[in-house]
C-alpha cells in the first residue's frame, strides 16, 4: 500500500512537471531558428511581382527571391515560398504561422514594429503619385482629391491616404481588392482610373513596360524596406541581421541590387521605351523563333539575344550604319566573312552569327569571371573588342578593384579615352563610354522582355488552371501555392 502510494506520488509529480515544461518555452521549446534548421527548409512569404519574384526564361528570378535563397543557404536549408497578394495578406500569413519570414519589399512602419520583429533596412523607397501621360496629372494633394485614385486594399499606401485625409478631407480613393500595384498600373494606362500611389522601386520597374506612366510627386518622406518576422523569432532576427551585415560588407548586396536595378536609367527615356514596347508587338514576332533557335544552339537566353539585336538595329534586318555595319545584328563585313555569312541582311544568318560571336566572347574570357558579370563583360567585348576589355581588367587590378566584376569594369572603361591610361595599354585608345551605354541599354531591354514574358506566361497559366476569362482581374497568387500550413 505504501509502495503504491509512493509510486502514485512520483507519477503525479512527473505528470505535473511534464505539463509545466510544455508551458515553459524557455525550458522545453526550441526556437524558430532551431525548428527551421531541424526540418531543413525556410518558409518565405512573398508575392509575384517584378521587384520580388517572377518566372524567368528558365528559372525563378527576382531581387527578393535571390536574397531569400541566399539567406536560406546560409542557414544550411532550402527555401519554400508561400505566395500571397499584398501586404495585408502577407502579414496575415506570418501572423497565422504559415511562414517564417516575409521577404516581399515591405516598408518598415511603427505599427509593424509593434506586432512583429523586423530585419535591418536594405533599400530605400518613396511613395509616389503615378498617373498617365496625356490624362489627369495632379500636382498637389488638393488636386489629387479631384481625380479618380485607386490603391491596393490594405496597403501602406491606403494607410498613408487616411493620414493625408485629415488635412485634405475631400481626398477619396478606390480600395482595389486585387491588392496589386501592377494590376492598378494597367488600369491607369487604360484610363480606367486616373492615378495610383506606389513605391518608387516598383514604379521604376513597371515603367519599363508601361511607358505611359508618369511620376507626379511624393506623398511621404523616404522610407526603408525590411524583412518581417514573427514576434518570438529573436534568434532568427539576429541571424537575419548578421547575414545582411555580411552581405553589405562583402558587396554582395550591392551586386544583387545592380543585377536587378542597375539597368534603370536615372533619366527615364520615354520616347525610346515607348518605341521599344510598340516594336515588341509589331516586329519581334517576325524574329522570335530565330532568336530562340540561336539561343538554344549557343546556350544564350533568347531574350538576351533579342535585346542585343534591338540595341543594334531596332530589329530592322535592313539597318545600316554610317560605318558600314549592317543587318539585324549589325555585323561588319570582316566579321560576316569570317563567320561564313553571305548576306548580312538575312536575319537568320545575322542572328546565328551574332549569337555565335557573343558565345565566343563568353568562352574566351578568363574562367574566374562568373555570371552574370561574365555575360555583361562579354557584351562589352562584343561592342568594343576583347583586347580593350583585357586592358581594362589590368587597369582595374592596378586600382585594387575586382577585375571579375562588371561594376568595377564599367567604372574604369571610360578611362580608355584618357591618354594617361590608354597610352600604357596594349590596345590603346577606345571610346570606353560606348560599351558602358551599350550594355546598360541591352540589360534594360532584356529585363523588359523577361518580365513581360513572365507576366504573359503567368496569365496563361492562371487562365488554364482557373478557366476564367482574360479580364486581367484574377489573382496571380492563387497559382502554384503549396500547402505549407502544416509542413
Amino acid at each position: 500500500m505504501r509502495g503504491r502510494s509512493w509510486m502514485g506520488l512520483v507519477l503525479s509529480a512527473l505528470v505535473l512537471f511534464g505539463c509545466a515544461r510544455q508551458e515553459d518555452p524557455v525550458v522545453t521549446s526550441k526556437t524558430l531558428l532551431d525548428h527551421i534548421q531541424a526540418r531543413g527548409f525556410l518558409r518565405v512569404v512573398t508575392r509575384y511581382a517584378p521587384t520580388t519574384l517572377y518566372e524567368g526564361p528558365d528559372r525563378r528570378m527576382g531581387f527578393e527571391y535571390e536574397l531569400a535563397v541566399a539567406f536560406a543557404r546560409s542557414l544550411g536549408v532550402v527555401p519554400r515560398f508561400v505566395f500571397r497578394d499584398g501586404q495585408e495578406d502577407i502579414l496575415a500569413a506570418l501572423r497565422d504561422g504559415e511562414g517564417d519570414i516575409a521577404a516581399a519589399g515591405l516598408i518598415r512602419t511603427p505599427d509593424m514594429e509593434k506586432e512583429f520583429l523586423l530585419g535591418p533596412d536594405y533599400q530605400e523607397v518613396d511613395q509616389q503619385v503615378v498617373c498617365r501621360r496625356g490624362g489627369q496629372r495632379p500636382t498637389d494633394l488638393p488636386k489629387l482629391a479631384k481625380v479618380k485614385l485607386s490603391v491596393p486594399r490594405g496597403s501602406i499606401h491606403e494607410a498613408r491616404l487616411r493620414e493625408l485625409q485629415e488635412g485634405v478631407p475631400d481626398l477619396s480613393w478606390i480600395s482595389d481588392p486585387e491588392r496589386s500595384s501592377e494590376r492598378i498600373f494597367e488600369q491607369v494606362v487604360k484610363g480606367d482610373v486616373d492615378c495610383t500611389i506606389a513605391d518608387s522601386n516598383v514604379v521604376d520597374i513597371n515603367r519599363r513596360y508601361h511607358p505611359e506612366l508618369v511620376v507626379k510627386f511624393p506623398v511621404h518622406e523616404t522610407q526603408s524596406l525590411a524583412w518581417v518576422l514573427p514576434s518570438q523569432a529573436v534568434e532568427l532576427q539576429q541571424a537575419v541581421s548578421a547575414w545582411f551585415r555580411a552581405m553589405g560588407r562583402t558587396g554582395r548586396l550591392g551586386e544583387l541590387e545592380d543585377r536587378y536595378f542597375g539597368s534603370l536609367s536615372r533619366q527615364y527615356d520615354y520616347v525610346d521605351n515607348r518605341a521599344f514596347i510598340r516594336r515588341i508587338d509589331e516586329r519581334l514576332p517576325d524574329f522570335i523563333a530565330r532568336f530562340k533557335d540561336a539561343g538554344r544552339r549557343y546556350g544564350i537566353p533568347w531574350p538576351l539575344l533579342a535585346a542585343q539585336a534591338y540595341q543594334e538595329s531596332h530589329w530592322d534586318p535592313q539597318a545600316i550604319s554610317p560605318t558600314g555595319v549592317r543587318g539585324i545584328m549589325m555585323l561588319t563585313q570582316e566579321t560576316a566573312a569570317t563567320l561564313g555569312v553571305k548576306n548580312r541582311r538575312n536575319p537568320y544568318e545575322s542572328i546565328r552569327a551574332g549569337a555565335w560571336y557573343l558565345a565566343e566572347m563568353r568562352r574566351r574570357l578568363p574562367p574566374e569571371i562568373k555570371d552574370p558579370d561574365r555575360t555583361w563583360i562579354a557584351l562589352a567585348a562584343y561592342n568594343v573588342g576583347l583586347g580593350h576589355l583585357m586592358d581594362v581588367r589590368e587597369i582595374v587590378k592596378s586600382m585594387g578593384k575586382d577585375p571579375n566584376s562588371w561594376k568595377s569594369v564599367r567604372e574604369v572603361l571610360p578611362l580608355l579615352a584618357n591618354k594617361d591610361y590608354y597610352s600604357n595599354t596594349k590596345h590603346g585608345y577606345a571610346q570606353g563610354m560606348e560599351p558602358v551605354h551599350y550594355v546598360r541599354k541591352i540589360r534594360y531591354y532584356y529585363d523588359v522582355l523577361v518580365q513581360r514574358e513572365a507576366m504573359l506566361n503567368r496569365r496563361s497559366t492562371l487562365l488554364a488552371q482557373t478557366h476564367q476569362p482574360d479580364d486581367g482581374a484574377t489573382r496571380m497568387a492563387q497559382l502554384d501555392v503549396p500547402d505549407l500550413k502544416n509542413p
